[in-house]
């Protein structure tokens, strides 16, 4: 049985060999550097089969991954009011029933939360099931298993590029948020977690994305019983939230 460095390694090696501009890359010494690199050659790699052999090392190597890292469950966490949780941490940790993957149109692998979901739920396998389903317009969103998460699902939504605001912007981002939670209760969902959509390299103002996010989950769960959680890694973005929230804003736009 291959110990998880050297599952690591194989998997690096294995990537390095599949592109000739990779060929001078060396596999670094330390276990950052190599988890580092890991991430950045599933991100940039182009939606091409994977080899059986490689999914099974790789499943091999992110279960004890998410065996290392932990789980993240609701019942350590306090919510800000019943049902509604905001949280400052790493979403693919999260066992919830769904965790919301802010995804591009073409559910092709990308950066920020989009690569780490990716990387953790295990490449080749959400590739090949993202490819299946073939895209997914702004605002709306398509589901696929979660695999190698403590999340039985991922729900891939594509969030509006911040224009300036007047190209409805903000409906297509609070689509994003009505969508998610529609199709995941629709799928018998009952726990769901999402990032802060667009507020990243699509460059949505983050308090005007943070409105739009709370007050949507806030609507829906009105009429609908389901844990929601807001997970974000910047602090600063998580206070602004919590005090956003605990001042009673997310009633607004509810019908």
């Amino acid at each position: 049985m291959m110990t998880q460095d050297e599952r690591l390694i194989f998997l690096l090696r294995d990537l390095l060999a599949e592109r000739k501009e990779y060929e001078d890359i060396p596999v670094p010494d330390s276990l950052s550097e190599k988890r580092r690199l890991l991430r950045s050659l599933m991100n940039v790699r182009p939606p091409v089969p994977v080899r059986e052999d490689f999914l099974r090392v790789q499943d091999a190597y992110l279960v004890d991954r998410l065996a290392e890292r932990g789980m993240t469950r609701l019942k350590d966490l306090t919510p800000v009011r019943p049902g509604l949780y905001l949280w400052q941490g790493d979403i693919t940790t999260l066992a919830v029933d769904a965790i919301v993957n802010a995804a591009n149109t073409a559910l092709a692998p990308g950066g920020g939360v989009c690569g780490a979901i990716f990387a953790a739920a295990g490449y080749g396998e959400l590739d090949r099931a993202c490819r299946a389903i073939g895209g997914c317009p702004t605002g709306q969103a398509v589901l696929t298993p979660g695999f190698a998460l403590p999340a039985k699902y991922i729900i891939h939504t594509a969030g509006p590029i911040w224009h300036g605001g007047g190209q409805g912007e903000a409906k297509l981002l609070r689509s994003c948020y009505d969508t998610s939670l529609r199709l995941a209760w629709d799928q018998g969902c009952r726990s769901i977690a999402f990032p802060l959509i667009s507020a990243g390299i699509y460059g949505y103002p983050k308090q005007e994305a943070l409105g739009i996010a709370l007050d949507a989950m806030a609507c829906f769960a009105q009429d609908h019983p389901m844990d929601i959680t807001l997970a974000v890694l910047d602090p600063g973005i998580a206070d602004l939230a919590e005090a956003i929230q605990r001042k009673g804003r997310g009633d607004t736009l509810c019908p």
